[in-house]
């Protein structure tokens, strides 16, 4: 309910002119309600549940398949099953992350965030340390792919997947150009 009042505000109000005391009234809860849940403004565009399901489906995936096999799997699976509702929310969050300077640097170190989140995982799959470099490596080649789709285009979240799905798949060609 927080997330719903923000970005309807954000729609109406524009980013700046919103605030945390405007989000958590129109949600009706206090705004140490809010920031339990979000702990900055921000956080509201930025934090997702994603993550986990990406990280369960990823470790579910067969081990033949390489990392960026079982990654590109695990993101179709996971980005197919989006309700429309949340295929809408997502296209909110993705433009105002475009849009908002605020937004967009703080998107860059959630960014560093998921990419830690994938050298663990990617690690674990191959039996490698998280601070490994060639799986720091990897993990960093993902998220310049993510970066490269998300932040840059100006694309519904529907047709961003489908480049970064591309994109990845370049990536594991060897990128041939």
């Amino acid at each position: 309910m927080i997330r719903q009042e923000a970005m309807r505000l954000f729609r109406e109000q524009g980013w700046e002119q919103t605030t945390v005391e405007q989000i958590a009234e129109a949600a009706e809860v206090s705004p140490s309600t809010f920031f339990r849940y979000f702990p900055t403004k921000e956080d509201v565009v930025l934090l997702d549940e994603y993550d986990g399901l990406i990280v369960e489906a990823f470790r579910a995936r067969p081990a033949e398949l390489t990392p960026l096999q079982a990654m590109r799997k695990t993101l179709s699976e996971v980005f197919a099953n989006l309700t429309p509702r949340e295929r809408e929310e997502e296209n909110e969050r993705l433009r105002l992350s475009r849009e908002v300077p605020e937004l967009r640097a703080a998107r860059l170190d959630e960014l560093i965030r998921t990419m830690r989140l994938v050298a663990a995982i990617v690690g674990e799959r191959v039996g490698r340390n998280a601070d490994d470099p060639a799986v720091l490596a990897f993990a960093g080649a993902f998220i310049g792919v993510a970066m490269s789709t998300m932040l840059v285009g100006h694309n519904p979240i529907t047709k961003t997947y489908e480049q970064f799905d591309d994109a990845l798949a370049l990536l594991e060609a060897g990128l041939p150009l």
